[in-house]
């Protein structure tokens, strides 16, 4: 199926989206610099002067716009489409974070980058055409329909077990409840509990795979498509998701790199901050290290 000029609308918004996006976590970083700098308190730690940095606002209002422009893609494009591409933001990040704030983008980092850039490609050039919709009467019969019926029940009675069976008894300690619950409703909770290193991938994993679900199932994108062609969507939408991981994996590693000079032999291994609740404390159990440089190191690798 062609690509419409609707689809190439939905792109351009989507990879502006993810521009200004990328740009705002810079310069917010930059502001959040600069106010610990002037006050000696880190926002990490209990600052709030940063409220006050004039850089960390022009970020915050460059995500908005960001975020913006993202919303109104999903007007011109399908899901299947617009998703994906939010990962780029993660590479205009990467990338501004090396030049800028100067944190060495890793081989694994580049090579993470050259995937989301090329899974993104093989999406957008097998996109769906988005079905015209005409009518509110449209959209309810959509979200009526049996099958996204189904997929709503099973995300509630999902949610449920979760909440009730699982997270009182592993949550603290399986990343995966927390971020199926996040996933599913839109809840930011299991942040306060696992590493963003952690989290961030496989939130962005699960979260952008139920999103297309939804999608397929009530707007039924893939329809009149071919299954070479859906395949391919598929390996482009695979490919991203590696990439994303790859570039958090990097950053991890090289976090790990840039401390491994201070750290003890006994220091605990990355496996066992996945099994100690909130990896961030853990890190420095073993380590003689002063408490304001354990507060710095773990603001630093937000």
């Amino acid at each position: 199926m062609g690509f419409s000029e609707d689809n190439l609308t939905g792109v351009i918004l989507a990879l502006l989206s993810s521009g200004f996006i990328g740009a705002s976590f810079i310069i917010k970083k930059k502001g959040l610099r600069r106010a610990a700098a002037a006050s000696g308190v880190r926002a990490g730690v209990g600052g709030y002067t940063y409220l006050l940095e004039p850089l960390w606002w022009i970020g915050m209002i460059i995500m908005i716009v960001g975020e913006a422009a993202n919303f109104i893609a999903y007007a011109f494009a399908p899901a299947v489409l617009v998703t994906p591409l939010g990962a780029l933001s993660i590479i205009v990040s990467a990338v501004l974070a090396h030049f800028i704030l100067k944190e060495r983008l890793h081989k694994l980092g580049v090579l993470g980058c050259v995937m989301c850039i090329a899974g993104s490609v093989i999406i957008v050039v097998h996109a769906p055409r988005e079905l015209p919709i005409t009518s509110v009467q449209e959209i309810w019969s959509m979200a009526t329909q049996p099958a996204f019926l189904l997929y709503m029940g099973s995300v509630i009675v999902l949610v449920f077990i979760l909440v009730i069976h699982f997270a009182p008894r592993c949550g603290h300690s399986n990343v995966l409840v927390f971020t199926g619950i996040c996933s599913l409703m839109g809840s930011l909770s299991a942040l306060d509990t696992f590493n963003t290193a952690i989290v961030s991938p496989i939130y962005y994993v699960m979260f952008t795979t139920l999103t297309i679900l939804a999608s397929v199932i009530m707007f039924k994108d893939w329809n009149g498509q071919s299954g070479a062609t859906i395949i391919s969507e598929i390996c482009g939408f695979v490919v991203v998701l590696s990439g994303t991981i790859l570039l958090q994996v990097a950053k991890d590693f090289e976090r790990s790199s840039s401390f491994r000079a201070n750290h003890t032999p006994g220091s605990p291994s990355l496996s066992t901050r996945l099994c100690t609740g909130n990896g961030e404390l853990a890190k420095y159990n073993d380590e003689e290290v002063p408490p304001e440089e354990i507060c710095l190191r773990i603001q630093e690798s937000y």
